[in-house]
């Protein structure tokens, strides 16, 4: 990528480097609302500028992401790849290191290793050889490089030959299954993906891998899923999980509020004395299971105080301040170190 498409992700999000996790995912949620393809239909550029934010979202809610970004700029995606871009998959520290000298990543690579730029270059692969023993070995072709070094190992493959490649797709598209027309090396297929895709998953293709470089052979095309994020639902383990917002009252009082679930909203009956933080549990309204049918959807209670009051809510909190007997930092009175 060259230094002219870099993608300052703070700036997308209106948050500053130093934004805690927290700034970050209430800047995300605000622009996703406001955005999101459904509030915007019909408008391309909205459309765009929500793949935008949920790239810029995806990249800075990583721990391990935003570290690789805020290290190597416009260089970070190649450095996840290739764990660092050190020899061996060791881990090197390129402390300050200026990557914005260079062009592209091919030229920092060639400055790496000492050696010429090829000219065109090419894509970055990755191929999976099957062994004898079950097991697998790798290397990756940066830019013609091959088996340079200690950039993997190339051990002796079988007749076949397993490719890797990642699939990016929304929530709705991994929940309800899609038809995707993807274009791998030189070439063009059309994928179906089934229902309930979650991130981190495998879609094994037959038949669409790099061909044997010893036989006429080809191996499978492995889909690694990616999901982009959304605004409202999350994953937490197997189950989903969202958040929703109830007022003071709602809360001491008990309520029956709507809730949105992957299948449209439903009516939930919220307990009266409800603590912010705690979850209410929606059994079989989460992701979809091929084998056991749905996960549940978590949903975590968080209550909204309201901060411009009409002048008679405001009176009437003023009462039931003057009129309450619940204290609830009772305990606290005899608290010392």
């Amino acid at each position: 990528m060259a230094s002219t498409d870099f993608k300052d992700y703070y700036a997308i999000l209106g948050v500053s480097k130093g934004a805690s996790a927290d700034e970050i995912k209430k800047s995300f949620r605000k622009l996703a609302v406001k955005y999101h393809p459904d509030r915007n239909p019909g408008d391309k550029k909205a459309e765009d500028k929500f793949k935008e934010i949920s790239e810029a979202y995806e990249v800075l809610s990583d721990t391990d992401k935003r570290k690789k970004y805020d290290q190597f700029g416009q260089y970070w995606r190649q450095a996840e790849q290739t764990g660092g871009w050190s020899p061996g998959g060791a881990n090197v520290d390129f402390g300050g290191f200026d990557f914005s000298q260079f062009a592209n990543f091919d030229e920092f690579i060639n400055e790496l290793l000492g050696r010429v730029s090829s000219p065109g270059g090419t894509q970055n692969r990755t191929y999976t050889y099957r062994t004898p023993t079950g097991g697998t070995s790798g290397y990756s072709d940066f830019g013609g490089f091959g088996n340079f070094g200690g950039f993997g190992g190339q051990q002796t493959p079988t007749p076949t030959a397993d490719t890797e490649a990642n699939i990016r797709l929304t929530f709705s598209e991994a929940f309800r299954g899609v038809q995707k027309r993807l274009s791998v090396g030189n070439e063009t297929m059309d994928v179906r993906i089934p229902p309930g895709a979650k991130p981190g998953g495998r879609i094994r293709i037959k038949g669409k891998g790099q061909g044997s470089p010893y036989s006429q052979q080809r191996g499978d095309l492995y889909l690694k899923v990616e999901l982009a994020p959304h605004p409202f639902f999350q994953f937490e383990g197997d189950n989903l999980a969202c958040e929703v917002p109830i007022t003071p009252d709602e809360a001491v009082l008990g309520a029956s509020i709507e809730v949105p679930t992957p299948d449209g909203m439903v009516t939930v009956k919220i307990p009266a004395g409800i603590r912010s933080g705690q979850s209410l549990r929606l059994r079989g309204k989460g992701w979809i299971h091929s084998k056991d049918g749905r996960s549940d959807l978590l949903v975590k209670i968080a209550i909204d105080t309201p901060k411009n009051l009409s002048v008679s809510e405001r009176e009437l909190y003023e009462k039931i301040r003057s009129i309450r007997t619940y204290n609830p930092r009772q305990n606290l009175q005899n608290m010392s170190i």
